[in-house]
């Protein structure tokens, strides 16, 4: 097959022929349809913060990914040759308390689809037959690999109920625009996002945003909301982001924190959090396979239509000209999707 190869140490990757997948008996083997890129992929991809302690070449990366199943795994059950599927890329153990417990999402033993072993940039990909989800037919096939990230947004809004709250969301990339569309669906009364790019202040406007305002505009004013809104979510991990949110969620509202920061992060943690009252979800991944189901229905009811957000689509081979589309400084991007 072909695949995106991180061929050695250092930026990009190589598009060439590849002849290291296995598929172990308790894995199916996907012929993929659709794969996009997640922030994350990018320090993997350009070579920093993270990836060079983590992620061990010679290697394929990528884990939002969808396709049709072409071989079953002896001990992989329910599936059948056909069968379309996408992909949950945390690899949970099923075993640790978490894991049986409900918490399958913060598995002790967690490992990733596309860091810690073998990913979906690629015409074929072999995963855990655990870590596909059926669809009931192809009707959301070219928006299949969304479901993994879609399900971040899902799990991010939805950890409490919405319906009639003002909710601010602080940035606009895919995971905002995500949310966005997420409150609007679930009766959130209004939406006020938060975001420095015209070109994605644009996109949250598309996406249901009751009003767009930049970093240093008050979005309270902008939401006609006068002691705080009743739920944030945080998805930029900018930590002046952060410390905002502190201010903006109102005294026992609730704050999502999904965007990972670069830094440590100081907290008035009696005046914002102590004494407001305020409740704070940090969110990992998907609830498996919770998420799933409701970011399904989501999806078929036509609640929610995530087409305007994928912005950029380029065959995989064109994998450069996607990274920088993703990598650009001035933001003109939402979701990058690659078709192999």
């Amino acid at each position: 097959m072909n695949a995106l190869l991180k061929s050695r140490p250092g930026p990009g990757a190589d598009y060439a022929p590849s002849d290291d997948l296995r598929v172990r008996p308790d894995e199916v083997l996907i012929k993929v349809h659709r794969a996009s890129i997640c922030g994350s992929d990018l320090p993997i991809y350009n070579w920093y913060s993270w990836a060079p302690e983590r992620f061990k070449t010679p290697s394929t990366f990528g884990h939002e990914f969808c396709g049709t199943v072409v071989e079953v795994g002896a001990s992989a059950r329910d599936f059948k040759k056909g069968d379309f599927v996408s992909v949950e890329s945390h690899i949970f153990c099923g075993l640790c308390y978490q894991c049986q417990n409900g918490q399958r999402h913060v598995c002790r033993e967690m490992k990733i689809i596309g860091i810690d072993g073998p990913g979906g940039f690629g015409d074929y990909a072999a995963v855990p037959a655990r870590c596909a989800w059926k669809h009931s037919d192809d009707s959301l096939k070219d928006l299949g690999s969304l479901f993994e990230p879609f399900g971040n947004a899902v799990y991010s809004v939805l950890v409490e109920p919405v319906a009639t709250k003002s909710v601010l969301v602080s940035g606009c990339g895919p995971q905002g625009l995500f949310c966005i569309a997420v409150a609007k669906a679930s009766g959130a009364d209004r939406v006020v996002a938060v975001e420095a790019s015209k070109y994605r202040a644009e996109l949250a406007l598309r996406m249901g945003a009751t009003a767009v305002v930049s970093p240093d505009e008050d979005p309270l004013k902008a939401g006609k909301v006068k002691d705080g809104f009743d739920v944030v979510c945080e998805m930029s991990g900018a930590p002046a982001a952060i410390t905002a949110a502190f201010k903006h969620v109102r005294s026992g509202g609730r704050i999502t924190a999904f965007g990972i920061p670069s830094k440590k992060i100081e907290l008035d943690w009696a005046n914002d959090l102590i004494f407001k009252g305020v409740r704070v979800h940090g969110i990992v991944g998907r609830e498996i396979f919770e998420t799933w189901y409701k970011t399904d229905r989501l999806l078929r009811s036509g609640a929610v239509d995530l087409r305007p957000v994928v912005t950029h689509t380029f065959p995989l081979k064109d994998h450069a000209a996607g990274f920088a589309a993703m990598s650009s400084p001035d933001k003109k991007c939402g979701k990058v999707v690659f078709v192999p």
